[in-house]
């Protein structure tokens, strides 16, 4: 069996759900089942949802209206009006309406979650229903009757024995099928989400579960690229990674795939494929057992608008391993992401990802044991397989503050001004 996978921007309007549709028809095979995401924007519209309501905002109806106009418009493009997927989607916004008026829990992540849900849900709707209108038969399910996991809600870890359970029984992997990707449920039945990429990690699972062929997971680049086109005029298409180098790549920031995804398909060697749905005869990326980079080139992964920090102790006295230990300790307290480590004598300096806002309260508990210089605004380059040309090109992008160099891997913290 395959498994595809669509994300947002494959489903976002009338045409992109057409091009799916012709994917699904041209490469798809009875044997194929399809994990779908919200349509466009709408995992974020959701959780403006959540927010307004959360926060009892004023504004809670009209954000509603937006979103059912949204996925009327679609279908106006797609069906007619006596279709039944307009009684289908009006049953979904119903439980949606149900929920928020019946609702008593002030927690969050649980509400965030029973709300959340019904992007995909909507989406794969409307998917399931236009493939049949063109011919193409297919069986719509529920994911969360089938992954089932603990109640963590917004990062729930899958209960894998009774997931593959469900699934080998219940899966007919002799038919299309379409479900949802991101969600899942608990034991109790209430709704969960599995995380920072989410979608993939679902096709993940049901390739794990049903020792599928591959998976290929539709983009709209041809694969993955050796840098960030939107940061680097000239990149190149990988043509094959191993799964190592994928997760190598994806723990500098690159966004090619989230290593929770690769896990079960390296335990089962399922190869993944990354296509795209724009040109879907390209012949993508394929992440697989032992494979070499290929072509065998450098590699750069950037992270922008990062803080370099050089942290010495007031007395000049060393660096050494309870001042480091102290450090760490504050920094996973106050959520810094660490990218670079690079310690001396008398100086440790890392560089940091200030995502949660929080390094002001960090920096200001430190000052009172060190002494800290502090540059904001920096960039990160990370250059997997580097050559000398590679670490020119990107010395020549600013003023180079921090360089690290093993084996494989270069890393330079650059001030672009």
């Amino acid at each position: 069996m395959k498994i595809f996978k669509f994300g947002g921007a494959s489903v976002k309007d009338a045409e992109s759900v057409k091009n799916v549709a012709s994917i699904i028809k041209n490469e798809g095979a009875n044997d194929t089942l399809v994990v779908i995401s919200a349509m466009g924007k709408m995992t974020n519209a959701f959780e403006e949802i959540v927010d307004a309501y959360y926060n009892k905002e004023e504004n809670l109806p009209s954000k509603l209206n937006y979103i059912e106009e949204f996925h009327t418009n679609i279908m106006d493009s797609l069906f007619d009006k006596e279709d039944e997927i307009y009684k289908d989607v009006a049953i979904l916004f119903g439980e949606l309406g149900w929920f928020l008026a019946r609702n008593t829990s002030q927690r969050f992540n649980y509400v965030y979650d029973q709300i959340i849900c019904f992007g995909e849900l909507l989406s794969t709707r409307i998917v399931s229903a236009y493939l049949e209108k063109s011919g193409t038969e297919n069986i719509w399910f529920d994911v969360r009757n089938y992954i089932k996991t603990d109640s963590n809600y917004r990062d729930a870890k899958v209960d894998w024995e009774l997931t593959e359970e469900l699934i080998t029984k219940k899966v007919d992997t002799s038919k299309i099928n379409i479900t949802q990707g991101f969600i899942a449920a608990n034991d109790t039945e209430n709704t969960t989400t599995l995380g920072r990429e989410g979608s993939d990690y679902t096709a993940g699972i049901f390739a794990y579960c049903l020792n599928a062929e591959s998976v290929s997971i539709w983009k709209d680049v041809d694969g993955v690229l050796n840098a960030d086109p939107r940061v680097f005029s000239e990149t190149t298409l990988l043509e094959q990674i191993s799964y190592e180098e994928a997760i190598e790549m994806a723990f500098y920031g690159a966004s090619v795939i989230h290593p929770k995804t690769l896990q079960p398909l390296e335990r089962k060697e399922i190869p993944l494929l990354v296509r795209s749905f724009i040109n879907p005869k390209t012949i993508g990326t394929r992440v697989s057992k032992g494979t070499r980079l290929v072509p065998y080139i450098p590699c750069f992964i950037v992270k922008k608008d990062q803080i370099l920090v050089s942290i010495s102790a007031l007395d000049f006295s060393f660096m050494v391993e309870n001042n480091i230990s102290y450090i760490f300790q504050k920094l996973h307290d106050y959520q810094l992401k660490v990218n670079v480590i690079q310690n001396s004598a008398i100086s440790f300096s890392v560089c940091i990802d200030n995502k949660f806002n929080k390094f002001d309260a960090f920096y200001n508990e430190l000052k009172k044991e060190f002494r800290i210089d502090v540059q904001t605004g920096v960039d990160l380059y990370t250059i997997r397989h580097f050559d000398n040309q590679a670490i020119k090109d990107i010395e020549a992008k600013g003023s180079p503050l921090l360089t690290q160099v093993n084996k494989e891997t270069s890393q330079i913290v650059v001030n672009p001004n």
